[in-house]
């Protein structure tokens, strides 16, 4: 820099100096506007928005798969894209640390780089234009974050399409724009803001084309239950599939019954203040996290071979709290399905899977002693057994329906003993859950909701004092 353009400078900073704003109380208001805005912006994201509720973390997860904030998916994308290069690949630490840091060096040594005297931006080309580079791959790694850099069958042309757009387009205009500088002097300003327009451009549209191309995949939403009520209805689904069986639904069950290995065992009820009022919550979720193999009980905690989280074990605690302490006041719960309006035919969808779900379950699925009668699905109640089929649509004489209404199936080679027991073993069916099952199977057994529509219960004649339904058309 020559002394006249030094004399130009200084003289302009002393005329702006005598003529600007004093740093107290000009420069302090204009700061606190501006925080004033960006609190009031995070305020209505927090409140309109919000941030999805996450399961508590669990160590013992180990197909949980960590993954950054959003404000570093594009370090994250970059480093799955550079792990795909075969030979830089091998080296980590250049991903990491050394290529990040390199950048916010060429960032910090900028003003150094670029000594133009000149403060107008349509004269401080490199640096606007360098900034405008990173700027766009950042926002664009961050948008392919979720896109795999390998196919299901192998093909790496994801991650080099990917690698081109994120890493190549964005490096190659970086190095023409210094070359450009400080190579080739003579070049247009026009020329490099092109250079800069264009990676842009290719950066932008190939990122496009890989998003449409190879679309992110589906991925499975896992319900947390934040409130009260959700984390009581939560921990009563999962205590029907897991412990009832033993247990029964109330807690009640000091004698195991139809459990193989466990028939006739003696337990305490759960649901007793020798229980609730001796172990607090942190021991209750330790015994159903590491069970009590001497008494029977098998580790439920994923840690230790089971199928329940932390937060599954917590929600199951919370529920046998709010159910049976009395000392705790439990707040009213969602029914366990949606009420019957008059003339409405239920679904399985809609009533039957969530009463299979608290009452069945527990005992009808793989694994259980069951006479092979699963009840996870709707075909599974209709088509598995050895005695299948278990359940016929109009016929109020299934075995289901009677096994459910307290009447045992004897066994047809000898009278005198029990095939199938009377169902739940631990445990009992309201009458208006029985009337609702029995509504379903007379009706048809509907599967959706939208099936059970064009139905309505009309009572059969001579139904006498049962008023069994029949099925009818909705006009």
């Amino acid at each position: 820099m020559d002394n006249e353009t030094k004399q130009k400078i200084n003289k302009r900073y002393e005329r702006e100096l005598n003529r600007g704003e004093r740093f107290w109380p000009d420069s302090i208001f204009k700061d606190l506007i501006v925080s004033l805005g960006i609190f009031v912006l995070l305020i209505m994201l927090a409140t309109f928005i919000g941030v999805d509720a996450q399961p508590r973390v669990d160590p013992s997860d180990t197909t949980y798969i960590p993954r950054p904030e959003w404000y570093f998916l594009f370090l994250f994308k970059f480093l799955a894209i550079y792990g795909q290069i075969p030979v830089l690949g091998k080296i980590e630490w250049l991903a990491t640390v050394a290529v990040p840091g390199l950048v916010i060096l060429v960032l910090a040594l900028m003003p150094f780089i670029d000594r133009n005297p000149n403060r107008y931006y349509g004269k401080r080309v490199l640096p606007i234009s360098v900034m405008a580079i990173i700027v766009v791959d950042i926002v664009m790694l961050t948008i392919m974050a979720d896109v795999p850099t390998v196919t299901e069958n192998g093909s790496m042309l994801p991650g080099i399409l990917q690698a081109i757009a994120g890493m190549v387009i964005p490096l190659v205009a970086i190095i023409l724009l210094f070359l450009m500088t400080f190579v080739f002097r003579k070049t247009s300003t026009k020329t490099m803001i092109w250079t800069a327009a264009i990676s842009a451009i290719l950066t932008i549209g190939l990122t496009g084309g890989v998003l449409a191309w190879f679309p992110v995949p589906a991925t499975t939403e896992t319900a947390v239950a934040t409130t009260l009520v959700d984390q009581i209805s939560a921990g009563q689904d999962l205590y029907s599939v897991n412990c009832v069986e033993c247990h029964g639904d109330d807690g009640k069950v000091t004698k195991i019954e139809g459990v193989k290995g466990l028939e006739g065992k003696l337990i305490p009820a759960i649901n007793s203040t020798d229980v609730l009022y001796t172990l607090d919550d942190a021991t209750l979720a330790e015994v159903i996290a590491y069970g009590r193999p001497e008494a029977g009980m098998t580790p439920f905690g994923k840690a230790y071979g089971g199928q329940l989280s932390t937060s599954d074990i917590e929600n199951i605690v919370t529920f046998m709290r709010y159910t049976w302490d009395d000392r705790f006041e439990a707040p009213k719960l969602k029914p366990l399905y949606p009420p019957l309006a008059a003339g409405e035919v239920p679904s399985y969808d809609v009533h039957i899977a969530p009463i299979v779900k608290r009452y069945c379950l527990s005992c009808h699925q793989a694994g259980k002693q069951n006479n092979n009668y699963l009840m996870d699905t709707y075909d599974d109640i209709l088509k598995t057994g050895d005695q299948a089929p278990n359940v016929t649509a109009g016929d109020e004489n299934s075995t289901l329906l009677k096994v459910i209404e307290g009447t045992p199936i004897p066994d047809p080679k000898d009278p005198t003993q029990t095939l199938i027991r009377a169902m739940p073993p631990n445990g009992h069916m309201s009458p208006d859950i029985i009337n609702v099952f029995k509504l379903w199977i007379m009706n048809g057994m509907p599967q959706t909701a939208e099936d059970a529509a064009k139905l309505s219960v009309t009572p059969t004649p001579g139904a006498g004092s049962t008023g069994t339904p029949a099925t009818t058309p909705t006009p």
